[in-house]
């Protein structure tokens, strides 16, 4: 009975993942070095987005309730949200109006930030789990102002923008908390520590634990001072795609069915939009270097 509730999501997320991969065909081509990762990231957020949004066309009725109680008409805004997830999944995959989508992609993330994961933070502080939820989607939204503010030409002749800089700040924070819950619950699954915790098969849990958390650090300190963040970023993105083929997508594949499915396809697109958003961030950061490869176009 869980069958469209996995296949549609994957679907969708493949879908949108082979057109972002053949719009960013002459832009890897062209591209050197860690800019080969960082070319990526729109691709890997569309997939992710697409994914999510196939999910709330499929999970109308169970994910309303969660729509809180002032807002009229639960239902309606759960398909609008799926809409928005895939325009901003086109917008992504094709480059097309990225500067518009990315905007109002991170706008929509500050507003469930504020109406759906604080007010569960205000009433339970002490839950760790409430705060990542909260610092992940803070992330996501950082992501995109970050490279909503990129897509000018005034980005790209002084590197200053004030997108820029909120986007910079709203992830830096994420990564400092996320590597240090990390190091101190190494048996949560890396990546955003939430529930999950790190497969039995996983040789040296512990230790991918410590070094996902010393990268996430270190990330999160490049990013706050502005100081080779484009590579912090890149490093931690591609880090991140890594731990989605080698342990989320695993978890999927191995689950014994039902809702560890639908579990998996979360944890995967999740992750998997966790590494686009970096990615995106890394796209938005000044080169470290003047010797530096000139940046991609810009989107249209």
């Amino acid at each position: 009975m869980f069958s469209h509730f996995i296949f549609w999501p994957w679907f969708a997320g493949i879908v949108f993942l082979a057109m972002g991969l053949y719009s960013a065909r002459k832009e890897y081509a062209a591209a050197l070095g860690l800019d080969k990762i960082i070319v990526l990231g729109r691709v890997f957020a569309a997939s992710a987005l697409a994914t999510f949004g196939a999910e709330h066309f499929l999970n109308v009725k169970a994910f309303s309730p969660g729509v809180p109680d002032w807002i009229p008409f639960h239902p309606f805004w759960i398909v609008f949200v799926g809409l928005a997830l895939f325009a901003g999944a086109l917008s992504l995959a094709w480059n097309r109006y990225t500067k518009f989508s990315s905007t109002l992609l991170a706008v929509m993330l500050f507003i469930f930030v504020l109406n759906l994961h604080i007010p569960r933070v205000v009433a339970n502080p002490h839950d760790r789990i409430s705060w990542a939820v909260v610092l992940r989607d803070t992330s996501f939204a950082g992501g995109f102002l970050a490279y909503a503010g990129s897509q000018t030409e005034r980005w790209r002749a002084r590197a200053l923008n004030p997108l820029v800089l909120i986007g910079r700040l709203c992830m830096a924070i994420p990564f400092l908390f996320f590597g240090v819950m990390q190091i101190l619950h190494p048996q949560n699954a890396p990546g955003v520590p939430l529930e999950k915790l790190t497969p039995t098969w996983m040789p040296a849990p512990h230790t991918l634990a410590a070094f996902t958390g010393a990268l996430q650090l270190l990330a999160g300190a490049a990013i706050l001072i502005n100081r080779y963040s484009r590579m912090a970023a890149a490093w931690l993105g591609l880090w991140m795609v890594l731990l989605t083929l080698g342990i989320y997508l695993p978890i999927f594949l191995t689950a014994s069915g039902g809702l560890q499915l639908i579990e998996g396809v979360n944890y995967v697109f999740d992750t998997l939009l966790f590494a686009g958003v970096i990615l995106l961030l890394a796209a938005a950061m000044p080169r470290d270097t003047p010797g530096e490869a000139a940046a991609p176009a810009l989107a249209s």
